[in-house]
């Protein structure tokens, strides 16, 4: 039996990391028979997401000024590792922190890096000024580096791995949450176009609710449902007040059935600046949603092919975002195609097939 550690910031939130935790986990206990153990940072709540009851949950208390949460965590980790005894590691952490973990464990089993996240998730690319640009080539620098310190660096997409250095890089995407054995029947289609995902400046919703004006001009009766956790800082809903469109715009907090909100849609979309992969484009697809997304970094690129399952947009061009929502609004019969073939396109994704991808790389570094 295996017995994979796997080190992350927390198990709580609603994200799409914490998502495919929860799936990819639960299937290597539930089919493979790992042994697994999931540790995590000040995280003593329950988990957002269903795990396998034969995963075990250890957290740290990582509290303190920056120097005593460096030595928590160091110890911490060190001390979960001598009790557990892994075989091997696997870190989720898009932060900065993981990144050091090779160098603050002196003798280690394998450890692989996770990238769940595009570079810039690291950086605020709404700062141009030339010390943060400065700051953000020398951390990039950093992390490029410490990178190659691990025995597999993972990514989610083949565009992922124009962003590391060469060597122990491989890409592997992630799971199906959900694939439905059979649709229900819809006798119209809704008037009802889905977002899903945290407030935040990369998810790009300011770009959306720009592009949302102009398709609620013509059609105002659709409405447009936004799921994910809210950031005042944001300012969404005060923009879509001066834009003069909150009537028909809502915003939901998560939920952990988002499927009920897939079958109740005729489309979603996708306006994120950066993307690690985009995991609401596969589970919308499961459900033959057509979907819109930004051609931006690195994901979309790789789940949807333009014009025959969905459709990619030059990154941050809100009219011609805009424009391909009016389309498929225009022609419900091309809706209805794409939306069947983003369907069949998906099952690609479905656990059996990636979970088998990590089985195969864990025994590769454990011979």
């Amino acid at each position: 039996m295996v017995k994979l550690l796997y080190i992350t910031n927390g198990i709580h939130g609603s994200g799409g990391l914490e998502r495919v935790l929860s799936i990819k986990a639960s299937y290597l206990a539930e089919h493979y028979n790992y042994d697994i153990t999931i540790l995590s940072l000040n995280d003593l709540k329950e988990p957002f997401y269903q795990f396998s009851p034969k995963i075990k949950f250890v957290s740290i208390d990582v509290s303190g000024n920056p120097l005593a949460y460096f030595l928590k965590y160091k110890r911490g980790i060190r001390d979960i590792i001598k009790s557990f005894k892994p075989d091997i590691i696997s870190v989720c952490d898009d932060g900065l922190k993981g990144f050091i973990l090779p160098q603050i464990l002196k003798s280690k089993p394998p450890i692989i890096y996770e990238r769940h996240a595009s570079v810039s998730l690291n950086f605020n690319t709404a700062n141009k000024g030339f010390f943060q640009k400065l700051k953000n080539k020398f951390t990039y620098f950093l992390m490029r580096w410490a990178a190659t310190k691990f025995d597999k660096f993972v990514v989610l997409t083949n565009g992922n791995l124009k962003e590391w250095k060469d060597g122990n890089l491989e890409v592997i995407p992630n799971p199906l949450s959900f694939y439905p054995k059979e649709l229900l029947q819809k006798t119209k289609l809704p008037k009802t176009i889905l977002a899903v995902g945290s407030h935040s400046y990369n998810k790009g919703y300011d770009l959306l609710l720009q592009s949302w004006k102009k398709v609620n001009e013509q059609f105002p009766d659709w409405k447009l449902m936004i799921y994910g956790k809210k950031n005042p800082e944001c300012k969404l809903v005060e923009l879509s007040n001066q834009l003069r469109i909150s009537s028909s715009v809502t915003f939901n907090d998560p939920i952990p059935n988002i499927e009920e909100a897939y079958a109740k849609a005729a489309m979603l979309v996708l306006p994120s600046r950066s993307e690690g992969f985009g995991m609401v484009l596969i589970e919308a697809m499961a459900y033959g949603l057509p979907c819109i997304s930004y051609d931006c970094p690195h994901g979309p690129g790789d789940i949807i092919t333009n014009g025959e399952d969905g459709y990619l947009i030059e990154n941050g061009n809100v009219d011609e975002f805009a424009n391909r929502i009016i389309g498929l609004i225009q022609n419900p019969e091309n809706l209805l195609q794409i939306g069947v073939k983003a369907r069949r396109n998906v099952k690609r994704y479905l656990p059996e097939h990636i979970v088998d991808q990590w089985d195969k790389l864990f025994k590769t570094l454990l011979v």
